[in-house]
């Protein structure tokens, strides 16, 4: 278990996704770490803004992580290979709330 994508450097680039339908608030108080896979092994690609808002394109599942949303091993595509946790994602449920991703 690990809640590595806890608050990042100051120094790091931020990023924030307009609200929008099929949108979700990344738990506030939190810059969340976008990295190229499901796991907290894979490289950081950029950091999302506190109290970003996501589109969730896809979900797959991956590393196990406990966040300020709960415990879970399932991980958002919010892009093309960008992966964040949904433990960090207020999604309103603790299942899938988007379709597989296919790869």
């Amino acid at each position: 278990m690990t809640t590595q994508d806890e608050h990042a450097d100051e120094g790091a680039a931020t990023v924030m996704a307009a609200a929008g339908p099929g949108s979700f608030q990344v738990a506030p108080g939190y810059r969340l770490k976008v990295r190229t896979g499901p796991s907290t092994a894979n490289p950081v690609v950029r950091q999302l803004a506190d109290g970003a808002w996501v589109q969730i394109q896809c979900q797959r599942r991956g590393e196990r992580v406990s966040g300020p949303c709960g415990t879970t091993d399932i991980w958002d595509n919010i892009g093309p290979g960008q992966y964040i946790s949904d433990a960090y994602v207020r999604t309103g449920s603790s299942g899938p709330v988007a379709p597989s991703c296919s790869s």
